[in-house]
């Protein structure tokens, strides 16, 4: 979870211009890869174990715990840091990171912080999603005292953060949900919640090796697609989880 005394109140736009770089040699190398704790998002997770060649339940069972937010009663998934004084990275040497082009969207977008805001629009008067950002500046970095210059949309750009932003925006809708009185999500719901957005190999054998696809109506093409992709698959489980949590009508029911 990010700590908020590390956040700057600004909010910045794409063209905001800071100065940043970080490279093995500089006096803070590393630093910012311990003692954290790292919020994984669906599509991190299928990027990280497809890299380690290992199911998501693999994966999330050593590599990963549980937090259910006590507001929302939403499960996240953060990454299990070592268990020593630092709390380092498991994926984190002197030399690096060992998984650096499939690392984690917070790892990418740091010292970039991104938010989401849902609002009426003044012309429409709809509900839309704003997206800003902020700086995150701990005491450890020494990152902004190099010259580098860049703006927020070319960082996003060098990071390669638009397909994770991409891919996960059915998931932060999900997290927009808000819980009515008596509305709290049950232990059967966070599991479904949890099965459906982060474990996308279990998801899978649930959609097809039970009666799913008889009571569902699914269109065959995309039945096709989750086969054997699974960003398919995982926006899927965006989809019923919208459906389960009765958000959206995202699934149809065979008559």
């Amino acid at each position: 979870m990010l700590n908020m005394k590390h956040v700057e109140p600004v909010r910045l736009s794409l063209n905001t211009r800071f100065k940043f770089k970080c490279y093995k040699g500089i006096g803070c190398f590393t630093k910012c890869c311990s003692n954290i704790d790292i919020m994984l998002t669906p599509y991190d997770i299928v990027r990280l174990k497809t890299r380690m060649g290992i199911s998501s339940g693999e994966f999330l069972n050593n590599y990963t715990y549980i937090h259910i937010d006590e507001k929302a009663t939403h499960p996240f998934v953060f990454l299990k840091m070592n268990e020593d004084a630092g709390r380092e990275c498991p994926f984190v040497t002197a030399d690096g990171c060992t998984i650096y082009m499939d690392r984690p969207a917070n790892c990418r977008y740091y010292p970039v912080g991104q938010a989401s805001l849902k609002k009426a629009d003044e012309k429409t008067n709809e509900t839309v999603t704003e997206e800003f950002y902020f700086f995150v500046k701990e005491e450890h970095c020494l990152g902004f005292k190099e010259d580098s210059e860049w703006t927020i949309k070319s960082w996003r750009d060098d990071q390669g953060v638009d397909i994770y932003d991409d891919m996960n925006r059915g998931w932060k809708e999900i997290l927009f949900r808000r819980n009515l009185p008596g509305h709290e999500l049950d232990e059967k719901k966070q599991k479904a919640f949890y099965m459906a957005c982060y474990d996308v190999d279990r998801f899978r054998r649930f959609v097809f090796e039970t009666k799913f696809l008889e009571a569902f109506d699914v269109d065959g093409k995309r039945v096709e697609k989750m086969k054997a992709d699974d960003t398919e698959m995982m926006k899927f489980g965006f989809d019923y989880t919208k459906f389960i949590l009765m958000m959206e009508e995202t699934l149809k029911k065979k008559a």
